[in-house]
């Protein structure tokens, strides 16, 4: 999985004083996810499939 040059994106509604973000970066098998505050700190890899299944119950698409 590559991660160089790689763009990464926070929520829209993020506001430009922190907060409590993370941020994604679409990679071919999937998503990388970090702590906005910590970008040299730890990330995750989360399959495309697993995203798409946590957005949508994060957004009340999908009964947990």
């Amino acid at each position: 999985m590559e991660l160089n040059g790689s763009e990464w994106r926070k929520a829209s509604r993020s506001s430009a004083n922190g907060g409590n973000c993370v941020e994604v970066s679409a990679a071919r098998d999937g998503v990388f996810v970090r702590d906005s505050k910590d970008r040299q700190g730890p990330m995750i890899f989360v399959s495309r499939v697993a995203f798409q299944q946590m957005s949508m119950t994060v957004r009340g698409g999908v009964d947990g």
